[in-house]
């Protein structure tokens, strides 16, 4: 994993999916995701760890893929380990996420 770069300046949207009673409306009745922040990964990483626990399930980051760590949709677990690696990463290299 030494070798694995993560960009988190890379371009993302944070998006998030219709709900009804705090589930997501299927696909399958026309429902898509839409944008919640325009931004770089990180911004949607933050943006993400905002919203409260009960409805992360909600959201997904879209992105380039660019490693087997980031795929072109993050899901809601997945962007949770992104964020602890992201911090393991700026912490291990004494700064903050956003400096």
């Amino acid at each position: 994993m030494s070798d694995t770069r993560i960009d988190f300046s890379a371009p993302a949207t944070l998006r998030k999916w219709p709900s009804v009673n705090k589930e997501r409306v299927s696909a399958s009745l026309g429902a898509r995701p839409y944008m919640i922040v325009d931004g770089t990964v990180d911004e949607c990483i933050q943006k993400f760890m905002l919203q409260p626990e009960s409805q992360r399930h909600l959201y997904e980051i879209h992105t380039a893929p660019q490693s087997d760590l980031v795929s072109a949709i993050l899901s809601g677990d997945h962007v949770i380990e992104l964020a602890r690696l992201r911090d393991l990463l700026f912490n291990a290299a004494g700064r903050t996420p956003r400096g």
